[in-house]
């Protein structure tokens, strides 16, 4: 029997009020990047897609702190010629097509909000 999903705004009512606010800021700084984002609770976690393509998942690190995961989709996909061009440095990449950006507290999400946005954007049109 398949598992009920969670919504977004039921995950959302889980989370300590301080850890809520940095969420729902990052998830403000992913929706706002790309009009054609929708959202849902995926791998335990606000879960963005385009056109039915998960793109960006938030993470909660358990030792405090967040993460952003730019991806093609759950399942491993041929990166040959797949490049994204992250000039500003600002995430880590396991993978060609999967970057993770950490962020420590709400001072980085504010101080790096802007440019993160930006980033997403390119992403899902790099993505597409």
């Amino acid at each position: 029997m398949a598992k009920k999903p969670i919504s977004v705004e039921d995950y959302l009512a889980t989370l300590d009020p301080s850890v809520r606010s940095d969420v729902d800021a990052l998830r403000a700084i992913v929706l706002s990047a790309h009009p054609g984002l929708t959202e849902e609770i995926k791998w335990n976690a606000p879960s963005f897609a385009h056109d039915g393509q998960d793109r960006v998942t938030l993470g909660l690190d358990g030792k405090g702190g967040y993460r952003i995961v730019l991806h093609r989709g759950a399942k491993p996909l041929d990166t040959a010629g797949f490049h994204f061009d992250d000039e500003a440095k600002l995430a880590k990449w396991p993978a060609p097509d999967r970057g993770v950006i950490a962020l420590r507290d709400r001072t980085a999400i504010d101080a790096r909000g802007a440019a993160i946005s930006q980033m997403i954007a390119r992403w899902v049109e790099a993505t597409r």
